[in-house]
């Protein structure tokens, strides 16, 4: 046998170990991350499940806020009246 037949059967054989040695790699990080892979994506969809329904809390509770800014804004215009009620009144009185 050559050097070049050699080389090239080397080279060969190299390149066939670093094919098996890539998939065995392969099957080993898929058997040990795919039941991770699947757990976390569970967790996400739990969390996306939490968001959603925080969402509709946070939509609920600026409804609310914005009835009692409107409710708020009319106490405070009443408030007024009475106050220049009261004083027209104390007006009165002094007079």
């Amino acid at each position: 046998m050559s050097v070049t037949g050699a080389v090239i059967t080397i080279v060969a054989l190299l390149l066939v170990a670093a094919l098996i040695g890539y998939l065995t790699a392969w099957f080993y990080a898929k058997s040990v991350y795919t039941p991770v892979i699947k757990k976390l994506e569970e967790e996400k969809a739990e969390l996306q499940r939490e968001v959603a329904g925080l969402k509709d809390n946070v939509s609920k509770l600026n409804k609310q806020i914005d009835t009692l800014n409107g409710k708020i804004g009319d106490l405070e215009s009443r408030l007024k009246e009475k106050d220049k009620e009261i004083g027209e009144l104390k007006a009165r009185v002094k007079d």
